[in-house]
C-alpha cells in the first residue's frame, strides 16, 4: 500500500515535468510545427465559431421544410453508393487474388484506373449517352419502331438509381484496394483450416477477416459520397452538401450554411467511428512459421470467363464506356473547339494542383519528421489531429477557410490601419491563395499519411547513427532520411495532384472572379446542358 501511495505522489509532483516532457523540447522546428498545425486546425474551428452565430428564423424554416429532404436524400445515396462500391469492390479483389486467370496481372491494375475519374464526369457522359436524345434510346426507337417516349419505358440516368451506379462505378476502388491488401496479408494457414473444416473460403475466412479493411475503405467512400456536388447538383438530388451551397450561395446565410455543415460533420463523425471500431473489435494472430498467402487457383475455360467479367464489369463502368463516349463526341465534332479558354483552364488546373501538392508535402514533411523524431506523445497527437481535413466535406472546410481568411485579412487591415493610417486591402479573401490553403487543409491527410507510412519503416537506428557520427538532425533529415522516403514523398504528391485536379466545390466556392479551372468549366456547360 505505502508504494503505491508513493508512487501516486510521485504522479503528482511531477505532473508539470511530465507535462513539459509530453510537449517535448522547445525548437525553431517545433515552432514552425505549431504554426503549421494551427493553420490547419483553424478552419475547422472556425465552422463551429460560425455555426453559433444566430441565423435567425431561417434554420428553424430550413428544419420544418427542407433539412428532413437533405438528411434522407444524403443516407439515401450513401446507402446505394456502398451497396455498389461493395458489391465491386470486394468481388474483384477477391477474384483477383483467389484466382489466377488469363490477364489476371493487367487486370488488377486496371480496376485502380476509374479513381482517376471524376464522378461528376461520369454523371455527364451517362446522361448524354443514355437520355431520350441520346444514341442508346435514339437506336432502340429505330429497331422497333417506337414513336415517343410513351411507347416503351426506359431507367431515369438522373435519379437516386443513378447516382448509386455512377458514384459506386468510380468510389469503389477505395474498397477493392483495401479488400485486396486484407486478402493478400492473411495467412495461408487461416484459409487451410477453413478447407480442413469444409467451409467455405470466401464466407467464413476472407471476408471476417477482412472486414475492417473493407470498412475502412467503405468509410473513405462514403465521406467522398457525402462531400459530392457536381454529381448530385447535375442529378438534381437534394444532399447536405446541395443544401449548403444553395443556403450560402442562394440565401446569403453563411452561419446557416455553417449549420448544415455540423450537421454533416455529425455523419463523418459516425463514419469514423464505425471504422475505429472494425478496426478495434477484430484481430488475430498467426501463430505459425509461415505466413504466406494463399496461392491463387489457376483457372480454365468457362472459370477463366466468369473471372474477367467480374472484373471487366466495373472497368467498363467506371472508365472504359465514359471515356468511350467521350472519345466519340470527340471524333464527332461535339467537342468544344480547343481555344484559349481550354487553355487557359487547363494551365489553372495544373497549376494549381502543383501549387497544392507542393504546399501538401512541404507542410505534411515538416509535421510528420517533428512529430516522429521530435515531439512529445501530446504533440504527436495534436499533429495527428491537424491532418484530418480528409475526413470533412469540401463544402464545410470552405466555410472554414473562408471565415479564417476574412479575419486574417481583418486583423492585418487594421494593424496596417494603425501604423500606416491606412488599410492594405485583402490579401486572402477572394484570391488564389484562398483556393490553395482550402485544398491543403482538405489534402493534408494524404501527403501526413503518405510520410508518416515512409518514416515508420526507417529504422530508428540509422537516425541514432547519425547523430552519433556527430551530423546534426538538419544534416540527418537531408542525408538519411529524405532519400529513403523520396519514393513515399513522390507517391503523396502525385495523389495529391490528382484530387485537385478533379476537386470542384471548394474551388467552385472560393475561386477568384474569371478564374476558371477545368472542374469549373466543365460544371458550367454541364449546368447550362
Amino acid at each position: 500500500m505505502v508504494d503505491h501511495l508513493s508512487a501516486l505522489g510521485g504522479v503528482r509532483a511531477s505532473g508539470p515535468s511530465a507535462l513539459l516532457r509530453s510537449l517535448g523540447r522547445i525548437t525553431p522546428l517545433g515552432v514552425i510545427n505549431a504554426i503549421l498545425v494551427s493553420a490547419l486546425i483553424a478552419p475547422i474551428i472556425a465552422v463551429f465559431l460560425a455555426a453559433m452565430v444566430d441565423s435567425g428564423d431561417l434554420w428553424v424554416h430550413l428544419l420544418e421544410t427542407v433539412m428532413p429532404r437533405y438528411v434522407a436524400n444524403s443516407l439515401l445515396l450513401m446507402f446505394g453508393v456502398a451497396v455498389v462500391s461493395l458489391l465491386f469492390g470486394v468481388s474483384t479483389a477477391w477474384v483477383v487474388t483467389r484466382y489466377d486467370f488469363p490477364a489476371r496481372s493487367i487486370v488488377e491494375w486496371m480496376l485502380l484506373l476509374p479513381a482517376a475519374i471524376p464522378a461528376y464526369l461520369i454523371a455527364y457522359t451517362y446522361t448524354d449517352f443514355l437520355e431520350y436524345a441520346g444514341p442508346v434510346q435514339v437506336t432502340l426507337r429505330a429497331i422497333f419502331g417506337w414513336q415517343n417516349a410513351r411507347d416503351y419505358w426506359f431507367p431515369e440516368i438522373r435519379s437516386m438509381e443513378g447516382a448509386w451506379l455512377v458514384m459506386g462505378a468510380v468510389l469503389y476502388p477505395y474498397v477493392y484496394m483495401m479488400a485486396r491488401s486484407a486478402f493478400l496479408l492473411t495467412p495461408a494457414s487461416f484459409f487451410e483450416i477453413g478447407m480442413v473444416s469444409g467451409r467455405s473460403l470466401f464466407w467464413s475466412v476472407g471476408l471476417p477477416l477482412a472486414r475492417p479493411a473493407i470498412i475502412a475503405g467503405l468509410a473513405l467512400v462514403l465521406m467522398e459520397t457525402l462531400s459530392d456536388f457536381g454529381t448530385v447538383e447535375y442529378f438534381a438530388i437534394e444532399t447536405l452538401t446541395l443544401g449548403i451551397f444553395n443556403v450560402w450561395l442562394g440565401m446569403n446565410s453563411l452561419a446557416a450554411a455553417a449549420q448544415i455543415s455540423i450537421v454533416a460533420f455529425l455523419f463523418v463523425v459516425g463514419l469514423l467511428a464505425v471504422e475505429l471500431r472494425a478496426r478495434a473489435s477484430r484481430s488475430y494472430i498467426d501463430t505459425g512459421k509461415r505466413s504466406a498467402s494463399l496461392p491463387a487457383v489457376k483457372t480454365r475455360g468457362w472459370r477463366s470467363v466468369g473471372c474477367l467479367a467480374v472484373c471487366l464489369i466495373p472497368i467498363a463502368a467506371g472508365f472504359v464506356l465514359p471515356v468511350g463516349i467521350l472519345l466519340t463526341f470527340v471524333a464527332g465534332g461535339q467537342s468544344t473547339a480547343f481555344n484559349s479558354a481550354v487553355l487557359t483552364a487547363a494551365t489553372n488546373s495544373f497549376m494549381l494542383a502543383i501549387a497544392v501538392a507542393l504546399t501538401v508535402m512541404a507542410v505534411a514533411t515538416i509535421t510528420s519528421l517533428y512529430s516522429t523524431y521530435r515531439a512529445g506523445p501530446l504533440l504527436k497527437q495534436v499533429t495527428a489531429v491537424s491532418a484530418i481535413g480528409y475526413a470533412f466535406p469540401g463544402t464545410i472546410l470552405a466555410i472554414g477557410v473562408l471565415t479564417v481568411g476574412t479575419s486574417f485579412d481583418a486583423a492585418t487591415d487594421w494593424l496596417s490601419l494603425a501604423v500606416f493610417g491606412e488599410p492594405h486591402g485583402g490579401w486572402i479573401a477572394g484570391s488564389l491563395a484562398l483556393v490553395v490553403i482550402a485544398c491543403s487543409v482538405r489534402f493534408q491527410a494524404i501527403g501526413y499519411g503518405a510520410m508518416t507510412s515512409g518514416l515508420g519503416r526507417i529504422s530508428p537506428n540509422l537516425v541514432q547513427a547519425s547523430r552519433t557520427l556527430g551530423h546534426t538532425f538538419g544534416e540527418t533529415v537531408w542525408t538519411i532520411v529524405i532519400p529513403l522516403v523520396k519514393k513515399s514523398l513522390l507517391a503523396g504528391a502525385l495523389l495529391v495532384f490528382v484530387d485537385v485536379m478533379k476537386e470542384l466545390p471548394m474551388t467552385l466556392l472560393l475561386r477568384p472572379f474569371n478564374y476558371e479551372t477545368l472542374a469549373t468549366y466543365v460544371y458550367q456547360f454541364a449546368k447550362d446542358e
